[in-house]
């Protein structure tokens, strides 16, 4: 029988112009279906990933806001968003797509701490 473990991402790009937070989404929906413990931690420009109404056509980009609304069906329901990184966008929870949660420095220290694995794109 295999171990039940939390696997923390943390999504610190911009959803467009790089791989790394579709990759990130596929790592975690990826865990969740082998019935690991997952958190995902927007931060930094990861943020961005989180704004409804995205246009990425217009660009010639995939929208990746299929897989965020996957999340709960998935059993994903810790979402993190790091409470600086939402005030220096001037972005509230409230204009984000989804349902997360707003930590601290201190609150996202203690998720990194308590995570089997930690993986940061």
């Amino acid at each position: 029988m295999s171990k039940t473990r939390t696997i923390t991402l943390l999504i610190q790009q911009a959803p467009y112009g790089s791989s790394k937070p579709k990759a990130a989404l596929d790592m975690a929906l990826s865990a969740a279906v082998f019935e690991q413990n997952v958190q995902l931690i927007f931060m930094s420009d990861g943020i961005f990933q989180l704004l409804p109404d995205q246009q990425p056509a217009d660009i010639l980009a995939k929208n990746t806001s299929a897989a965020l609304t996957a999340l709960p069906l998935y059993g994903i329901e810790s979402v993190y968003v790091d409470a600086a990184s939402l005030q220096h966008r001037n972005l509230s929870l409230e204009g984000l797509a989804i349902d997360a949660e707003s930590v601290s420095t201190e609150q996202l220290a203690t998720l990194i701490h308590e995570s089997d694995v930690l993986v940061a794109l």
